[in-house]
């Protein structure tokens, strides 16, 4: 399918490698221009050059820390008026209600709240004024059933869910469509780290807390970061225009949830 957004240029955070690296090469393969962010310059860059080789589109790669203003600041700098954001970082650790104090809230705030809010303000005034923008922001299945262990998680990216439900329907008429995908498991290094806390916890092999997550996903299996990218990339084109505000699930049926 010709996703028609050939040429539009995209900033796609924490994309070095993950979730938003399939993002980025999804858009990528649809002709997208991109605008790359991540914390780690060696592995952006090699990521950044493996997708100018094989897609043949511009990259920018910018390695800031996209949760800190100075950051936001420098990534804003390099992407100038971008047509397609896509949102995205690392979600904070797992632990017990009773391990958090008030300054781990505010990190989760800032890193899976504040800082998707602060790159809608500062990059949806131009997409208006075109008349065409589209905005994805990576949350978590968590936001439609928490899940116990993440409970900063939960907090900071449902958080993010409301303000995304009302701006979106304000910014509909004007050609901007801001949707949220929220993964399940995926095959990525958050992965790993989860069924690292789940070996600790129940003091069991890395395999075995591998394959007591996967008893708990209907498909199977977790999902790959090709499959995320290639909705990720549908949600941008110009055939998702009446998609508004809208949370999709990519969770291989694990949210136990009729609606």
């Amino acid at each position: 399918m010709d996703l028609g957004i050939k040429g539009k240029r995209a900033l796609v955070c924490a994309s070095s490698k993950g979730l938003g690296r399939g993002c980025a090469e999804a858009l990528a393969e649809a002709g997208v221009d991109l605008v790359l962010n991540a914390r780690g310059a060696e592995a952006l860059e090699e990521t950044a050059q493996a997708i100018r080789e094989t897609h043949g589109v511009e990259v920018t790669a910018v390695a800031a820390d996209i949760t800190t203003e100075e950051g936001r600041a420098q990534v804003l700098a390099a992407s100038g008026e971008v047509d397609i954001l896509v949102t995205n970082a690392g979600g904070p650790p797992p632990g017990l209600w009773s391990d958090w104090d008030r300054e781990d809230f505010i990190k989760a705030l800032d890193a899976n709240m504040l800082t998707p809010i602060a790159l809608m303000t500062a990059l949806m005034p131009a997409m208006i004024e075109k008349g065409w923008g589209r905005v994805v922001n990576i949350t978590s299945q968590s936001v439609k059933a928490p899940i116990p262990a993440l409970g900063l998680s939960n907090a900071a990216r449902t958080g993010l869910t409301g303000f995304v439900a009302g701006t979106a329907r304000q910014v509909a008429s004007k050609g901007v469509n801001i949707n949220n995908l929220l993964p399940g498991s995926h095959a990525t290094d958050r992965a790993t780290a989860l069924e690292s806390a789940v070996s600790k916890a129940q003091g069991v092999s890395m395999d075995e807390a591998h394959s007591i997550r996967l008893q708990t996903i209907p498909s199977g299996r977790y999902g790959t970061i090709e499959e995320f990218g290639a909705m990720c990339a549908f949600l941008c084109s110009q055939h998702a225009g009446f998609i508004v505000g809208q949370n999709i699930l990519l969770d291989g049926g694990q949210t136990n949830a009729t609606i």
